[in-house]
């Protein structure tokens, strides 16, 4: 199967234009998975100190919006995050979507940063915590959203639950390397394929989505020049890491 990672502009009207640009070649490539970075449908507020509900409506109904034309990406599989409110919560929600099923909702964020920036404690709620596999279409998923990466025995968890892929959508800025020595541990320690796009833009997100095989290899990486990568990977070989070392490690 074809899978497809990239790197989307946090500047609105750059987004629209990237947007376009991913259609293109996602249909030219024939992509079986896309996966989106976090909250790609309106520019990053956690930058924001305080909680504004003016703002956070606002965000929310950009990404309502957006994800009406996920089917602009079909017959293609979708992963991704989105706003959610919900009994009085405020969630950031990682979600897969199909020509088949369509929306479905799966995981949503637990572990939040609450720094310059990334001020998302005080902008998110905490819902239940759940990391449990989800099925899409053939595809044994898990979600580890941005800094749930750095939680590594939720990686391991799900490559117990027999995870082929681990999504890992981020809105990541400096300190490049760790968020791809973060990933590859992911890999390594569930036996998955990780898959992780981010967004980008000229002074602050840093792109660089990746697509990581079970073993912990970057078998490809986005840049400024190449927004998107897609790359062609079998399922069997995460269901064959997951009886090699150290995977196979009993506790």
């Amino acid at each position: 199967m074809k899978v497809t990672v990239c790197e989307l502009p946090n500047n609105r009207e750059n987004f629209s234009f990237a947007w376009k640009e991913l259609i293109a070649h996602v249909r030219e490539q024939r992509s079986d998975l896309v996966l989106l970075p976090e909250l790609p449908f309106s520019a990053w507020f956690a930058r924001i100190p305080e909680f504004d509900a003016l703002r956070w409506q606002s965000a929310q109904n950009e990404h309502d919006v957006m994800m009406n034309q996920l089917s602009e990406l079909a017959p293609a599989a979708i992963l991704g995050t989105h706003l959610v409110s919900k009994d009085g919560k405020h969630l950031n929600r990682g979600f897969s979507w199909t020509s088949e099923e369509g929306y479905k909702g799966i995981h949503d964020k637990y572990y939040f940063p609450d720094e310059k920036d990334f001020y998302e404690r005080r902008w998110f709620d905490r819902n239940e915590r759940d990391f449990t596999v989800t099925h899409v279409q053939d595809m044994a998923i898990g979600f580890l959203i941005c800094t749930e990466v750095m939680f590594n025995e939720w990686a391991r968890n799900y490559g117990k639950q027999g995870a082929n892929i681990i999504a890992v959508p981020r809105a990541s800025s400096i300190a490049y390397e760790r968020w791809i020595v973060a990933p590859r541990m992911a890999a390594i320690v569930s036996g998955a394929f990780v898959i992780s796009s981010n967004r980008v833009d000229d002074h602050f997100f840093v792109g660089h989505g990746v697509i990581i095989d079970p073993d912990g290899d970057v078998l490809a990486s986005t840049s400024r020049q190449i927004p998107f990568v897609t790359v062609e990977i079998n399922l069997a070989d995460s269901v064959q890491a997951k009886s090699i070392y150290p995977r196979d490690v009993l506790e």
